[in-house]
């Protein structure tokens, strides 16, 4: 065995991997999106598998609530405020040095989706909104290129494989405005939850990276590492679906509303969402966050980020103190989720 291959001796005695499969993951390319407490697990696991070229995109920077469970980023940058995307590349860098990583500071947006995946063999799910999902599970079955999803809240995580040509996609499981309403920031997550998750996410990956399709496991799998609960789903089709099925790939093509707009003047953004808000509900989850108050009509809290959030029960959502649009769908992201 060639030196080049000595890191790796380990994962090649695994005969379903072996040289063959060693020398197939060298030439693969694959997109990461959101490098938070998945993406960076997935990271690491690809890096140290001796994945070829990793991509990977996310617009927001470290925080000193990050270092629980995205386990890529140190104190260090937390103080400096440093962006996940290069924070990410400098310690993956030292981990595997000989292999490629091109970090993108950005949001993922239907404008610049495409070309982040543009040569890409596979697609994994880092983000943490169901928003960023469909248009990811969009893209993908536009461009034909497999799809890895993951998630986690609580001590909850699920994972699945959606291939184009193949199987059902994202949306023939979850419509758009059916998603829960937890996130980490409400709830918490436990980073062993986020750890299995992502675990799942890479080990399906690298079936895919190494030609064992045959081996990649064709249900949602959901968990419940603390009440030791683990169930898995057969995934099943929509002839109607508006991406696998009429292949209309209306989160790609903005054939529906994102539902996001600046009031001028007012340094705010609104979302309007499809679903109407229990006002009483959120009072309890960002009671537990965040200053709250609540009438009749609507609900204010005071985030730490000298930011304002509040909510209209005909599901209107305000962020208040900020006209940056990226910046405030992080916030609605955090808060409320998609």
């Amino acid at each position: 065995m060639s030196d080049k291959w000595k890191r790796y001796s380990r994962q090649m005695l695994f005969s379903p991997v072996g040289m063959e499969g060693q020398e197939m993951l060298a030439h693969k390319k694959v997109l990461i999106v959101g490098m938070g407490a998945l993406g960076t697990v997935i990271a690491n696991h690809l890096a140290r598998a001796g994945t070829g070229h990793i991509v990977f995109a996310d617009r927001d920077y470290v925080e000193e609530s990050n270092l629980q469970r995205q386990m890529l980023f140190a104190e260090t940058d937390a103080d400096s405020l440093k962006a996940k995307a290069q924070a990410a590349k400098e310690q993956l860098e030292k981990i595997n040095s000989s292999i490629q990583y091109t970090a993108h500071v950005t949001d993922v947006t239907k404008e610049n989706i495409l070309d982040l995946l543009a040569g890409c063999d596979l697609v994994i799910d880092g983000t943490d909104n169901f928003e960023t999902r469909f248009l990811i599970n969009d893209a993908a079955f536009h461009e034909e290129v497999p799809y890895i999803y993951g998630g986690a809240v609580s001590a909850r995580g699920m994972q699945a494989s959606f291939i184009p040509g193949e199987t059902p996609c994202l949306r023939c499981m979850v419509e758009p405005g059916a998603a829960g309403g937890q996130t980490c920031d409400t709830v918490g997550v436990l980073s062993m939850a986020v750890d299995l998750a992502a675990s799942y996410q890479s080990a399906e990956g690298l079936k895919l990276l190494t030609g064992n399709r045959k081996a990649v496991r064709n249900t949602l799998l959901t968990f419940d590492i603390w009440q030791n609960s683990r169930f898995e789903m057969k995934l099943k089709k929509r002839e109607d679906c508006p991406t696998c099925g009429t292949k209309e790939y209306p989160f790609l093509n903005s054939l529906e509303d994102s539902g996001i707009s600046t009031l001028c003047g007012r340094d705010t953004v609104q979302f309007q969402s499809k679903q109407e808000i229990d006002l009483s509900e959120w009072e309890k989850r960002l009671g537990k966050v965040a200053e709250v108050k609540k009438t009749p009509f609507l609900l204010r809290a005071d985030l730490d980020e000298e930011i304002r959030l509040v909510l209209f029960s005909d599901g209107r959502a305000l962020i208040q103190g900020t006209e940056d649009v990226t910046r405030a769908r992080s916030i609605y992201s955090k808060y409320i989720g998609s």
